[in-house]
Parts: C-alpha cells; structure tokens; sequence
C-alpha cells in the first residue's frame, strides 16, 4: 500500500464514524457539524476563485452558515432569503472588481450554502430523518467507491477528459451500480413499503455525485489548483471529499420537499 492509500484509508477511518455520529446525535450538533463544514468549504473556494478575499469569504461563510441555522427555526423561506441576500451582494462586489464578473463567481455562494440547507432539512425531518441522510451518505460513498472499482478494472472511454483525464463511462456505470445497490441495502434492511422507486432515485444521485466531482475539478483546472486544501491528510481540501454530495444533497432535498414539504422533507424522499 502506498504511503498516500494508507493517508486516505486511515483518514476515511477516522472521518467517517465522526461524520455517522454527528447525524445520529442530530438536533443542534448536527447543525452545528455542517455550519463548520461550511465554513471549510467557503474558505476553500474562495482561496481558489476569489483570490482568497475576505470580503467574499465573510458572504459566502454568512451565506452557508446563516441557512444552516435559520432554517430549523424560521423555515425554509427566510434561509433562501438569507442565501439569496448574500448572493446578490457578492456577485455585485465581484462586478465592481472586475466589471464583468467570473462566471465561476456567480455560482459560489449557492455551490457553498444549498447543500448544508439541504442536510438539515432532510435530517430535522421528524420521520425517516436519520435514515434518509445515512442513505443519501450511503449512495454517494458507494457510488463514489464503485466509480473509482470500474474505472480501474474496466477503463475504456474517457467520460470528460478535458475536465477530469481518469473518469471514464465505465467509472460512471460503477456509480450508478453502486447508488442503486446501496439503496437496496438500506431499503431492504428498514423494510420500506417500496423499494423499487429507491433504487431509482438512488442510481439518479449517484449520475449527480458524478457530475459535482466534475464540476469541482472543472473549477480546479481553471484557477490552477491541484487540491482544494490540504486539512485532510491524503484526500486534500474538505471540498475534495464532499463534491461528489454538494449536488447529491441539494437534489435529493428538492425532491423530498416537493413531495413532503418543510416538515416532512425526508419522508418524501424515501417514503413510497
């Protein structure tokens, strides 16, 4: 095993059941473990695309951090007004500093801010809040894991080589094989009334997971950087290990409340 394998099992080792205990304990805890993720990932971004402005950091921090907390307790509207505020004035500081603005701007503060509104709304659900987040975990791990099996046993056709030269269609097929195999398991094993619409939903995020990995390395190669940051030992920049659940999560929370509502997020993901 090389020395960078062995940093990356045995900080998966360590990451993972810290991650599973912080959705278990839920509530405040769980709030409080995705605010500082967040505000990881917004110092991670804007070091790459902002230059690494304080400015910016402060907006999209306040952005990501202000959802994750407003929303338990003032509901789903006033954290997108929260998100959306601080939207409006970053893009407006990007155009007076550039006079056009980066198209990788527009997008920061709602890549940074939606996915840990997402969480938390899946998680505070009262009904299947736990199982639902512990899936979507499982559907984006497996998918990620099974990518990188076939990639490397299959390999064939590059899936977008100027983007990311080692994803191929067969390291797709893996994803999709794993988000739908890891639905399985867990619908079987809570004994969910339906399974079948799991599996789909299942193998759609992991296409997902798919393209959020693209589209963080997409970002890498145009500012030039190799890793998002260094703060977890063989796998780089938080960003590096949650681009795969950026896109994951912000879709699978929009189904739920479009079937579920505000209170019943995660039921209307994974309830049938």
């Amino acid at each position: 095993m090389s020395r960078e394998l062995a940093l990356r099992v045995a900080a998966a080792l360590v990451l993972i059941p810290i991650a599973l205990l912080d959705v278990w304990a839920g509530s405040v805890w769980f709030e409080l473990g995705i605010a500082m993720i967040a505000a990881i990932m917004a110092a991670e971004w804007c070091r790459m695309v902002h230059r690494g402005s304080q400015f910016q950091f402060a907006l999209h921090a306040l952005a990501a951090i202000g959802a994750v907390l407003v929303v338990s307790r003032a509901g789903t509207g006033t954290a997108l007004q929260v998100i959306a505020a601080c939207w409006a004035m970053s893009l407006i500081a990007e155009v007076l500093r550039t006079r056009s603005g980066s198209r990788w701007a527009w997008w920061g503060i709602p890549y940074i801010a939606l996915p840990g509104l997402a969480l938390i709304l899946i998680r505070q659900s009262p009904e299947y809040g736990l199982f639902a987040v512990l899936w979507l975990f499982a559907v984006v791990w497996s998918a990620d894991t099974l990518a990188y099996v076939f990639g490397r046993l299959i390999g064939g056709p590059k899936l977008a080589p100027s983007i990311s030269p080692n994803k191929t269609w067969a390291g797709l097929a893996g994803a999709v094989t794993g988000g739908i195999v890891a639905s399985a398991a867990m619908g079987w094993y809570t004994a969910l009334p339906k399974i079948w619409p799991l599996l789909l939903i299942g193998g759609i995020l992991a296409v997902l997971e798919q393209l959020g990995d693209l589209f963080e390395s997409a970002a890498k190669r145009r500012f030039g950087f190799k890793d998002s940051g260094r703060i977890i030992p063989g796998h780089g920049g938080v960003l590096d290990r949650v681009d795969g659940l950026i896109f994951a999560a912000v879709a699978a929370a929009a189904f739920g409340y479009a079937r579920g509502g505000h209170e019943a997020v995660a039921s209307g993901l994974v309830v049938w």
